[in-house]
């Protein structure tokens, strides 16, 4: 694994042993002179700096605001009043040894990221130049666009099937030796389709035979069975296949910022060797408090499912079109342009996502706080005039 010490901290610590030498003997000079310079003062800052203004109903965004857990936070004290410290190699090792653990993987084969959202972006780098990235027509593509942009990939996106679910024979049928990358999510966003584990699997395996495949697994501990529903087992066998995922969504912690990949060592080399920085030691102290903390999952998971209900009566009360969701959002056809339910929503200060591409009726709403949802629940027949 490559985790040598940079020459920067290196000179960071030769040049600091001479200043310390120097500093002794003018020790209580310095101490006068630095309270001096930073003289106590009130600080004022706007409360809701972070997370959502007073009164907003944030349900747009696909975040977990039960979290983080207290297991996580824990940590997370603990780590910033270590924040003079860069996060040390031990923190890594143990974090990658936790999910390594759990997957049945050696800790070589996991990378850990600021979000999924770097290592996704690295592997759109990685394999961009080699040939097109194959994807559904709708998936979270902006780790994919990042190499777009930079014009070192392009997409080929598949068209989805009459039922809105990721049409995998047509991804197949696009596939050769010269496809940089294939990359899926599942559960699928911003749609919330499942695509079984057999079906996925099944392809994914011959896919893999041809080219790196990619699936974005950010909500799978939100469906209905995780681990009937992975694909992990399919690079345990050997295949050409990478696995991410992130602290982001059940775990709550999106501004955290943990996400992490599991594929082979090679591949994991490469994608450790492209990532762009590098995560404080509040991310992976965060992620080793709350990684095994189930009762939180389970908690989480139960508020997630006890909204999505309330969501789809509603839609169903009032005859809308709900595609079946394994994630904390409902995507559905309002029948009314989706940009402009959001402006009516937004004037309610309630928060939901704008239009995707050019499926313009179709609007995706969060589960944020019951209470929350509840709000939304009741302002959609007002919204839309029912």
């Amino acid at each position: 694994m490559a985790f040598d010490i940079s020459r920067r901290f290196m000179l960071t610590g030769a040049v600091g042993t001479g200043f310390a030498t120097a500093a002794c003997a003018t020790n209580g000079a310095s101490t006068v002179a630095e309270e001096a310079a930073f003289p106590p003062e009130a600080v004022s800052f706007d409360p809701y700096l972070l997370g959502p203004k007073k009164g907003v109903a944030l349900l747009s965004r696909n975040e977990n605001p039960y979290g983080p857990s207290k297991s996580a936070l824990k940590m997370i004290e603990y780590a910033a009043k270590k924040g003079a410290y860069y996060a040390s190699r031990e923190a890594v090792t143990t974090l990658m040894s936790m999910i390594a653990e759990r997957n049945g993987v050696e800790p070589e084969q996991v990378v850990i990221t600021t979000g999924s959202g770097e290592a996704l972006s690295a592997i759109a780098l990685i394999y961009g130049p080699k040939g097109p990235i194959v994807a559904p027509r709708l998936f979270w593509d902006t780790t994919a666009l990042y190499a777009a942009k930079l014009g070192m990939a392009t997409i080929e996106r598949i068209p989805l099937t009459a039922e809105m679910e990721i049409d995998l024979a047509g991804i197949e049928a696009k596939v050769s030796d010269k496809t940089g990358l294939v990359q899926l999510c599942n559960p699928n966003n911003p749609t919330g389709v499942v695509t079984p584990g057999e079906t996925i699997r099944a392809s994914v395996k011959r896919m893999a035979a041809k080219t790196t495949v990619l699936v974005d697994e950010a909500y799978i501990e939100l469906a209905d069975d995780p681990e009937g529903t992975s694909c992990i087992s399919l690079l345990k066998e050997g295949h050409d296949v990478i696995i991410s995922r992130t602290f982001s969504k059940i775990y709550g912690m999106a501004g955290i910022r943990v996400g992490y990949t599991i594929s082979s060592a090679e591949t994991a080399e490469k994608i450790r060797n492209t990532a762009m920085s590098w995560s404080p030691g509040t991310s992976y102290a965060g992620a080793i408090g709350a990684y095994n903390d189930f009762a939180f999952l389970e908690y989480s998971k139960n508020k997630v499912v006890e909204g999505r209900e309330m969501v789809l009566e509603t839609l169903n009360v009032l005859g809308l079109t709900a595609l079946p969701s394994g994630t904390n959002f409902v995507y559905f056809k309002s029948g009314k342009e989706a940009n402009v339910v959001q402006k009516a929503m937004m004037d309610k200060n309630i928060s939901v996502r704008g239009q995707y591409m050019d499926y313009s009726e179709w609007t995706r709403v969060s589960m944020g706080k019951i209470e929350d949802v509840a709000r939304f629940c009741k302002a959609l027949p007002e919204v839309l005039g029912a």
